[in-house]
């Protein structure tokens, strides 16, 4: 099973699920248009290996077995710039115990953002975390999206707007 948190319109959800018809998705969106955006995809692409959550991805993550996701994605979520609002932020340490949980040993976290002080917030969080470890070893390997990677509307948009997003992979860290 993956999970994508926050699936926007969907398109990545549903490039993944046809690049993967052998892996079962589940995607978390709480706003209607995304759901919408979500179900043309699957009605179109014939699309039977996708499950949907509407509401918030934390709530589902409590109900998941331990080690049960071999794949996250979080694409290019808010990043609540204004310092009182940071607490909403998703990638934040009760969240990303949430995560280790629910992650297999080896399975990938994979976060996008073009706002590089939610990056940054990101990687301190993320380095402080015992349960991840970036696998990045030369700059090209989080400026580029992997070919596995499919894009979104998201990341056109920031691209078109002058911010070049980042493309980070953690690795969940086997238990001990």
């Amino acid at each position: 099973m993956w999970l994508e948190v926050g699936f926007g319109g969907g398109e990545h959800l549903a490039a993944q699920a046809r690049l993967h018809g052998e892996v079962g998705l589940i995607g978390c969106e709480p706003f209607v248009n995304g759901l919408a955006g979500l179900c043309a995809l699957i009605d179109d692409g014939g699309l039977a290996n996708i499950r949907i959550h509407d509401d918030d991805a934390r709530l589902l993550m409590d109900c998941l077995a331990e080690a049960s996701i071999g794949r996250m994605f979080l694409l290019f979520p808010d990043p609540w710039p204004k310092t009182r609002h940071h607490k909403r932020r998703f990638v934040n340490p009760a969240t990303l115990d949430a995560c280790a949980r629910i992650l297999a040993d080896g399975a990938e976290l994979r976060i996008a953002t073009d706002d590089m002080l939610y990056c940054r917030w990101m990687l301190e969080h993320l380095a402080r975390h015992h349960a991840f470890a970036w696998t990045a070893r030369r700059p090209a390997d989080w400026r580029e999206r992997p070919d596995d990677w499919p894009t979104t509307r998201y990341e056109a948009k920031a691209r078109e707007q002058g911010r070049p997003p980042v493309f980070l992979i953690y690795r969940r860290v086997a238990r001990t």
